[in-house]
């Protein structure tokens, strides 16, 4: 990793909470938690038996999936050892430690309260718990944090809905949480035409507005999310088939949260070099880098940095322009941006 990469202030703008969980941290979760969670109602508890108690090897046997489905059931053993305000608490400051040892002096964070919801817990236990380790991240690591509460769209929109509550709920407790994003295994499931109230109401509500979109699906899918209002995109991966969108979304400076080693990792890129990060950059798409689930990936936000100058040849200073990108698509006040800007802009 070059030197440059390392020290060069950085934000990060796709990140989940529960796929940046290490193999020592899930092990340590394993450990304390080995029963099916106690909650009626949903499938998932009528197919648990128990859960083995898993070491940092076995978790790393865990991430070594082949394609999205082995990526899904590594998340599902994350999340369903994620009971306590404790435990998020221990996540959350873990995630912000690793962070600032890559100089990431801002991140915006996905939390699957969807998944929360579904699996019956109380979300008011885990937002204590997140709260609690973004405030002692902040305060150990000086790292700046907001959250973006994800629904999933396989659920559909009524369960979206819910999301769109709960991050309002906890808006008024804490000016952390800044936006809502749909998110989930299969777009196709669940078309951006069924949350058009959902993000309605979340606009007027004041929350800002993503959606991961073109991952898995078409161009059609990142046309669906603009057309919902989302202001950033969550991969993007497919929009390059569609020269309108393109020029939509250079003309609009729409950003674009690039996730490299994920699109290789589950399958959805066949090969780096047949990512359009490159062509996106030359066009003038907004692009930002980010890891989207850096443990489960086994990457982090440097490594992502690293793997775009080798790969596609960006030189420093290209990738200077990306940090720029990260802090200006950032759903931060326009003075803390400046501060930002200007730290990267001083950076040699």
């Amino acid at each position: 990793m070059s030197d440059f990469i390392h020290r060069l202030p950085k934000a990060e703008l796709h990140l989940h909470l529960e796929g940046s969980v290490e193999p020592a941290t899930l092990a340590e979760l394993s450990r304390r938690h080995t029963t099916p969670l106690p909650f009626s109602g949903n499938k998932y508890e009528q197919a648990s038996e128990g859960l083995p108690v898993l070491s940092e090897d076995e978790v790393r046997a865990l991430y070594q999936y082949k394609d999205f489905l082995g990526f899904l059931m590594a998340f599902k053993a994350v999340t369903e050892r994620l009971r306590t305000a404790d435990d998020y608490e221990l996540i959350t400051y873990r995630m912000m430690e690793r962070l600032r040892a890559q100089n990431v002096l801002h991140a915006e964070v996905y939390v699957s309260v969807g998944v929360v919801h579904w699996r019956g817990q109380e979300f008011s236990e885990v937002f204590r718990g997140i709260e609690a380790g973004r405030g002692h991240g902040e305060k150990d690591f000086g790292v700046s944090l907001l959250w973006i509460f994800d629904a999933v769209r396989h659920f559909g929109p009524d369960a979206a809905q819910r999301v769109v509550e709960e991050a309002v709920r906890c808006r008024e407790q804490s000016a952390s949480v800044i936006g809502f994003g749909i998110g989930g295994d299969d777009e196709r499931r669940g078309p951006p035409e069924l949350f058009r109230e959902v993000y309605r109401s979340g606009r007027e509500r004041g929350l800002r507005l993503t959606a991961h979109a073109g991952e898995a699906a078409g161009p059609e899918s990142v046309w669906g999310a603009i057309n919902l209002g989302a202001e950033r995109i969550g991969h993007g991966l497919n929009a390059w088939q569609d020269r309108e969108l393109m020029a939509a979304l250079v003309e609009r400076q729409i950003p674009v949260e690039i996730c490299l080693s994920s699109n290789l990792r589950t399958g959805c890129c066949a090969a780096a070099n047949k990512h359009p990060l490159k062509t996106y950059f030359d066009v003038g798409v907004m692009v930002t880098l980010n890891t989207d689930d850096p443990a489960m990936f086994e990457t982090s936000l440097e490594q992502e940095y690293g793997l775009a100058q080798k790969e596609f040849g960006f030189s420093d200073e290209q990738l200077r322009e990306i940090a720029r990108n990260s802090f200006e698509a950032s759903f931060l006040p326009a003075e803390k941006k400046l501060q930002f800007l200007d730290m990267v802009d001083a950076f040699s």
